[in-house]
């Protein structure tokens, strides 16, 4: 056993356990192992866009462009960029173009070319030539007068050049662009001929055309192309005139010219002025007129003027003398008889009082105004021409007041679209039809309309063609395949809300205040101040249908008293429309099956057509059944929902519908009812 202290050579020392590396330590590269790390991403970022990279050529129409390309990786290669396929924004600049940036779409395949048009910049032009003060048009359009600097688009130009007495040129030349100054020059040519004049003595003025100029004889004298009044002058001798015919750039010698020293100088003045002037016969103008004359010799000198005596004076002159001739020409008079009634009426002319009418006057054989005045009565204005070999009768009766206002609207009896229309003075009338009275409906009572306005009414019903001009679509259509619809046709199938639009389009276009008040879903009202188109009140129609003058009854029916008609008085249901119509006119005949044109029957007493027969009619008024023996107005009711129509048509045939009493009423359109026009005259 061993004994403590004691050794067998080994010697003691501490513990240490075996250090084993971690599972999850993470050991960095160094610097150099980082810089060839990111040597190698660099080489294969590089090889991959070589790889998928695309040749592309940039080319332009200027030979030195700058490009700038962005939108992603551009790496030039000789004269060739490579580009990855996309988009890219490119912009093209080039000295003397305006600047492009267009966007290009790079694809995958190889060597792509792009190439950029580029818009030169304008030339700085400076046009200049002879004559200075020229004006420059191009296309008609004024550019200014030379010299003169303007920018001109790059190209062939051409421009007009004008300069007073000179001919018009044309210069054209190519324009550089590319803002580079040049320079356009001009020569006009000439437009007058030299003229030399050798006058004795030397040194005359020239006149040209009676306008001074700068230049002395002999000249050259320079007389604008075509034909010149050449006139020359020397103080102490008389005028040389000649008449020349020149043409731009001609050189011209007259033969010389001795000028003949002035006799004496003629002053003509007259009373009145403006008189032609003769001497010796040769005509040498009008007063007040400078003439130079002959010495020592006899001048008859005439003056003359429409309306007056001619006077004739015989002048000498002696040399370098100055004489004033004062001619003072009598008025030639003539005789105008005047006679009026009534009397007593004043006699104006040329806006004096000379005297009463029933009278001769006495005055210059020349124009005048005449006019005669009376209070109470229309004045009366007439131009004459008096003359001297004979006496005008000149007989005039003056309207009245009341008679000049009536003539006045006589002559409004045509509408713009040339319809006819009769001035018409209504009275009062009663309206219906006595209980006893065969064929009498219960809406004919009696009742009075009092009637105060003067009346225009249509002379025709309005027809196809007319109606057209308003609605060109409109068809009145057929009936048993009988055409309604002739130009010359009353208009037919037409609502009363389409006619009241007829007569205020007629209105409008004529310049009158629309009398219907139509408004989209509300019912028609109506102005009755206005004087524009409208249809003719139930009362209005009535009047003219049925009156005959003062003294007569109204009509029963529009022929007469009795049945039947005589053929050919009015288009009604007759024989030729036995086969379409159940109740006709036996035994009557008026050639038309259906609508017949408008005015081919007699018109009546008033000179209105049709108002009984041919169509139906729609008045103005709104349909009521008034109180019997009441007086009602004649523009009727406000409001309603049916409106009256009037007069019978080619399908009536009974004696209810026949007679001009009968009363009927509707909202739409028929194929028997139409519509004429009327209005206030005043």
């Amino acid at each position: 056993m061993a004994q403590t202290g004691t050794t067998d050579g080994l010697q003691p020392s501490r513990f240490q356990p075996t250090q084993q590396p971690s599972r999850f330590a993470i050991k960095l590269p160094t610097w150099w192992q980082w810089l060839i790390i990111a040597i190698g991403l660099s080489i294969a970022v590089v090889a991959w866009f070589l790889i998928t990279a695309t040749a592309v050529r940039f080319s332009a129409n200027a030979e030195t462009a700058d490009y700038t390309v962005s939108g992603g990786i551009v790496i030039t290669s000789g004269p060739s960029l490579l580009m990855r396929p996309g988009v890219f924004r490119v912009e093209v600049n080039a000295e003397g173009y305006e600047p492009l940036i267009q966007r290009v779409n790079v694809l995958s395949q190889t060597d792509q070319e792009f190439t950029f048009e580029l818009e030169q910049l304008p030339g700085i032009v400076t046009i200049t030539g002879s004559p200075p003060g020229a004006t420059i048009e191009q296309n008609g359009e004024l550019l200014g007068e030379a010299p003169l600097t303007l920018s001109l688009p790059a190209g062939n130009t051409q421009l007009s050049v004008h300069a007073a007495r000179y001919q018009s040129g044309i210069v054209e030349d190519e324009v550089i662009g590319r803002d580079i100054e040049q320079t356009i020059e001009y020569e006009l040519r000439p437009d007058w001929a030299d003229v030399t004049l050798p006058t004795s003595p030397s040194g005359a003025a020239v006149f040209i055309d009676d306008e001074p100029t700068v230049f002395r004889t002999p000249g050259p004298i320079e007389l604008l192309a075509g034909e010149r009044k050449l006139a020359v002058k020397s103080p102490g001798y008389e005028r040389w005139t000649d008449i020349l015919y020149v043409e731009a750039e001609e050189k011209i010698s007259l033969p010389p010219v001795t000028l003949k020293l002035v006799g004496g100088t003629l002053v003509v003045q007259s009373e009145p002025t403006g008189a032609n002037v003769r001497i010796n016969r040769e005509y040498v103008g009008t007063t007040p007129l400078e003439i130079d004359l002959r010495p020592h010799q006899n001048h008859s000198v005439e003056a003359s003027l429409f309306g007056y005596h001619t006077v004739t004076r015989n002048v000498r002159l002696n040399t370098a003398q100055s004489t004033d001739l004062q001619l003072n020409l009598p008025e030639v008079l003539g005789e105008v008889a005047v006679t009026t009634q009534p009397e007593n009426v004043e006699i104006w002319v040329n806006r004096e009082l000379v005297g009463m009418s029933n009278t001769v006057l006495s005055l210059h054989a020349t124009e005048h105004e005449l006019e005669l005045r009376k209070e109470g009565y229309a004045g009366f204005t007439k131009s004459i021409t008096v003359q001297s070999d004979y006496r005008q009768e000149l007989r005039v009766r003056l309207l009245t007041l009341e008679e000049a206002r009536l003539e006045a609207l006589e002559q409004a009896k045509e509408t713009s679209e040339g319809q006819p229309m009769v001035l018409l003075q209504p009275s009062t009338i009663t309206l219906g039809a006595s209980r006893r009275q065969p064929g009498r409906r219960s809406n004919e009572v009696f009742r009075t309309v009092q009637l105060e306005r003067l009346t225009y009414i249509g002379k025709h019903e309005i027809t196809n063609a007319q109606f057209r001009r308003f609605a060109s679509g409109h068809d009145s259509g057929e009936f048993e395949s009988i055409s309604l619809d002739k130009d010359d046709q009353p208009v037919v199938n037409v609502s009363w809300r389409e006619a009241a639009q007829y007569c205020n389009w007629l209105s409008q276009k004529e310049g009158f205040e629309p009398f219907y008040i139509l408004r989209p879903g509300d019912p028609p009202t109506f102005n009755a101040n206005s004087l524009g188109y409208r249809l003719p009140t139930e009362a209005e129609w009535a009047w003219t249908a049925r009156t005959q003058g003062n003294d007569k009854e109204l009509l029963h029916f529009p022929w007469g008293d009795n049945l039947p008609p005589s053929d050919y008085h009015g288009n009604y249901a007759d024989r030729a429309a036995q086969h379409y119509i159940g109740r006709i006119i036996f035994n009557f005949n008026d050639n038309h099956s259906v609508s017949a044109p408008i005015g081919t029957f007699e018109r009546n007493y008033h000179g209105v057509y049709d108002m009984g027969g041919n169509v139906a009619e729609w008045t103005h008024n709104f349909y009521e059944i008034p109180t019997l023996n009441s007086t009602v107005t004649n523009l009727g009711p406000n409001e309603g929902e049916y409106h009256v129509i009037r007069g019978a048509s080619w399908m009536h045939g009974t004696i209810t519908e026949l007679r001009l009493s009968f009363r009927d009423y509707a909202v739409d359109g028929r194929r028997d009812v139409g519509f004429r026009l009327a209005r206030f005259a005043e």
